[in-house]
């Protein structure tokens, strides 16, 4: 077989690969417009279906341009079961599971020179983002309540607050559990107490790294997928206000204010990137000017301050005193760190507590173990 052969039957394999994609997803849509009761909702995937049925017909010319057969093919098991879902339970018990697969199919298309000259992953794309927002439940809202409300799918006070309290809540368990091995292993006053410092100030800078690069990374990612929109909209700018049409029929708004509402942020690019980043990024521009430096001070200062409680008592007490008053001092903070977490879990004060004050101390328990077993080995 020659080489021209041997890339014929490797591009036919590909289309035909995309070919049963596509197949999938125009029985998978039209499905779901014949289950939906909404109309409107109902036509959204009547356009879908149309969509992937051009898409299939798209690679079926190409299979022909290569000379080969196009086979009649059925959906997979898969899309049959997930059809059968929908029919049993209503559309919304597979969207999730169908977000998840048009997430994962989203990139599918881009490494594809004949998809991209087709226009295919800007269309997988935007059909991804469609079933993200039909599966978010969203109340329909008047135009000026969606966007004050925009964005705001998580609230920033509660964030902040939980990060200060698992932030304090790792540099206390971690140290105390250090602490706490090297009394076991009964070295001196002194090596406990170096130890401990040494410790704090470890795991702090582990922890500022840590948040500075992950901040940071995730920082270069969403510019990058706002870069890569914007390049969308230079091309596609029609069709992406199309999408965002159809993302606020989805949410319950009228035809009418879905049209204003898309005009009015396609009519300017700077907008509209803002609007796309919320979403179809769930991202919101703003928090992006949050620096990284700021992010790993914070969790620098919050690992310390949680680490600092095991080692307090060894700078005023001694030998055992010091190791009982460490382990009283670290199990009421970390009983107040654990209650503190009921302002973002919804459980019960005590029950909150004593769960965190539990698993520290088992944490410290299990490394004094080791360390006293290890100290007697040493020791002969």
């Amino acid at each position: 077989m020659d080489l021209a052969s041997n890339e014929k039957k490797v591009s036919a394999k590909r289309y035909l690969a995309n070919l049963q994609g596509e197949i999938d997803s125009v029985t998978f849509y039209r499905a779901l417009s014949e289950i939906e009761k909404r109309p409107e909702i109902a036509a959204l995937y009547d356009r879908l279906a149309d969509v992937e049925q051009s898409h299939a017909e798209f690679w079926k010319k190409r299979l022909s341009v290569l000379g080969h057969d196009v086979p009649d093919l059925r959906s997979r098991w898969r899309t049959r079961i997930l059809v059968w879902l929908a029919r049993r339970f209503g559309p919304g018990f597979v969207l999730p599971i169908a977000t998840s697969l048009e997430r994962g199919d989203s990139g599918y298309y881009d490494t594809q020179p004949e998809a991209a000259a087709g226009g295919l992953p800007a269309a997988e794309r935007s059909h991804a983002r469609l079933i993200e927002a039909l599966a978010a439940p969203v109340p329909t809202l008047s135009i000026a309540a969606l966007i004050r409300l925009e964005g705001r799918h998580r609230t920033a006070t509660a964030t902040a607050l939980r990060a200060a309290v698992l932030g304090a809540n790792d540099g206390l368990v971690s140290n105390l559990s250090l602490v706490m091995g090297v009394a076991g292993a009964s070295m001196t006053p002194h090596a406990i107490l170096v130890t401990g410092l040494a410790g704090l100030a470890a795991g702090a800078c582990a922890m500022a790294m840590g948040e500075w690069l992950s901040v940071s990374t995730s920082m270069d990612s969403y510019l990058r997928e706002i870069e890569v929109r914007a390049e969308e909209f230079s091309q596609l700018l029609g069709e992406e206000r199309e999408q965002l049409i159809l993302i606020y029929r989805a949410k319950g708004l009228t035809q009418d204010e879905a049209t204003i509402l898309a005009d009015r942020l396609v009519s300017n690019k700077r907008p509209m990137l803002g609007a796309e980043a919320k979403e179809e990024l769930r991202i919101d521009r703003r928090q992006l000017g949050s620096s990284a430096r700021v992010a790993a001070v914070s969790s620098f200062w919050l690992f310390a301050f949680g680490a600092m409680f095991p080692v307090l008592p060894f700078f005023f007490f001694f030998g055992t005193e010091a190791v009982a008053v460490s382990i009283v001092l670290s199990a009421v903070v970390l009983f107040l760190l654990g209650a503190g977490t009921t302002l973002f879990t919804g459980r019960t004060f005590l029950s909150a507590g004593m769960r965190q004050l539990l698993i520290g101390m088992a944490a410290a328990a299990v490394t004094y173990a080791l360390g006293r077993m290890i100290g007697v080995t040493i020791a002969g």
